[in-house]
């Protein structure tokens, strides 16, 4: 079955750009669009769509509360890509932190779009740049260093997250520390487990606001 996308944005050029770049795809199908967040969640569930291509700044409800919504309302979401037009926009770090799980620039080039997408359906790695780093390390956050205390993670699983915050997939990470790929799933789940973060992009996150990795 091709990956089901379903796009939000109050732009309708922003939205028929998109649906022209995905539906040319094999293995893609737009199955449905909103102009603003306040129409996410009835469409979710109805259409169950694997990805939601979401824009943070919208009239009536914004990408992050509407990213808030979802993932309270299903214990299998779908999976959240922010698209908007500034890399380093504050409202982009808030919808990550709200559990958004990548980041795409409107301005990206169609092969860009297709592989966000598709990245961020596989889980297996992460979109989330430099300037985005940068604006979680300056943030800073005690309960992030806490967690990570608590968390007590081996000499492996350390390896393994500074990797994945590094933005490496899991076959980059096996390679890198010359380990299995399945190994390396068990460990980003244990990294996740411990940490208590829904996916990847929360993990990294804690990783840079606790300051157990700098951006660099």
């Amino acid at each position: 079955m091709p990956l089901s996308v379903l796009l939000v944005d109050d732009e309708p050029l922003v939205r028929a750009g998109l649906r022209a770049i995905l539906d040319a795809q094999p293995d893609i199908e737009v199955t449905g669009e909103a102009a603003d967040g306040a129409a996410v969640l009835p469409l979710v569930r109805r259409l169950r769509p694997d990805v939601v291509a979401m824009d943070v700044r919208m009239p009536l409800m914004d990408g992050i509360e509407a990213t808030r919504a979802v993932l309270a309302a299903f214990p299998e979401p779908p999976k959240i890509l922010v698209v908007t037009t500034f890399e380093n926009d504050e409202y982009v770090y808030e919808a990550l932190r709200a559990g958004a799980d990548g980041f795409l620039l409107k301005r990206a080039h169609p092969a860009e779009i297709v592989h966000a997408v598709r990245l961020v359906a596989s889980g297996s790695s992460l979109l989330f740049p430099a300037a985005l780093r940068r604006l979680a390390a300056e943030h800073g956050n005690p309960g992030a260093r806490a967690a990570l205390e608590r968390a007590a993670l081996t000499g492996r699983e350390t390896d393994v997250l500074r990797l994945m915050a590094r933005g490496l997939s899991n076959t980059e990470i096996a390679e890198h520390l010359v380990l299995g790929t399945e190994t390396v799933k068990t460990h980003v789940s244990s990294v996740l487990a411990k940490l208590g973060a829904r996916d990847r992009t929360q993990a990294v996150i804690a990783a840079y606001e606790s300051g157990f990795v700098t951006p660099g």
